[in-house]
Order: structure tokens, then sequence, then C-alpha cells
């Protein structure tokens, strides 16, 4: 089942700069890691009072061969994906790939948060959506 919006995920190949316009819109900074199957480097801001949601993420390349390199090579930075936060991913993943999304990841992968598990979907038509399911244990 869908528990809500976990993050929105903003593509950026620098995100030190954008970490004065997070503080500017009353964010901080709550958590940071690797999500080494994707080679990209995460942050985690957090609305002003902490613990709000949802989190902003900012996802940068971590090296060559990101899975943002195709994004970035399309459309630049910017808005990336959209999270939900599920109970269940596996089943959602089944779910949600027959309604329509195309999956993007076969199989759950780890997350760049301790205990995260994700999985990505595209929804092209009629939104050109990149949706990332999060499982926390």
């Amino acid at each position: 089942m869908l528990l809500g919006i976990d993050h929105i995920g903003l593509a950026t190949d620098d995100p030190s700069a954008l970490g004065p316009a997070m503080t500017t819109l009353d964010l901080s900074k709550l958590d940071n890691g690797i999500a080494d199957g994707y080679r990209v480097a995460c942050e985690f801001w957090q609305p002003a009072g902490g613990g709000g949601r949802p989190l902003i993420e900012l996802v940068s390349p971590a090296g060559p061969g990101s899975a943002l390199d195709g994004h970035f090579a399309r459309f630049g930075p910017g808005l990336h994906h959209i999270a939900f936060e599920v109970d269940d991913l596996v089943p959602e993943l089944n779910r949600l790939r027959e309604a329509g999304f195309t999956p993007v990841d076969r199989e759950p992968c780890t997350g760049a948060r301790q205990g995260m598990l994700v999985a990505f979907l595209y929804l092209a038509r009629p939104a050109g959506l990149l949706v990332e399911l999060v499982q926390y244990s």
C-alpha cells in the first residue's frame, strides 16, 4: 500500500551550490548517502521543524556511469522523480507494472539511506513521470 510521498528528487551536478537555496527555503540537511547501484550521491533535506515530509532529495552523479548521465543529456538539472513510501515494495511494484508503469528496475535495489529499499518505474504518458517506490526496514 502507498503510505505517502517520501521525497521529491532534484537532479543536480552541483549539490553544494544548492545548499544556500535549500537553507533559504527553511530546509535543513537531514541525511546523505550513496546509492551504489545507481552511482548517485543523495542529500535529504527536511522542512523546518524536522520530521516533516516530503523530503527534498538532491541527487548528483557519484562518478562515471551514473544513472543520471542520460537524464542530464536529455533534460539537464531539475525535477527528477517523486518517491512514494510503501509498506511492501514488491507487491506495489507488481501492481504498478500491471497498471501500465514501465519498470526501470527488475528487482528492488539498496537506496542511499540506512534500511532503504527502492525501485523505479516510469509513466511515459500522460506525464513523463519517474516514480520511485521506497520501503524502509
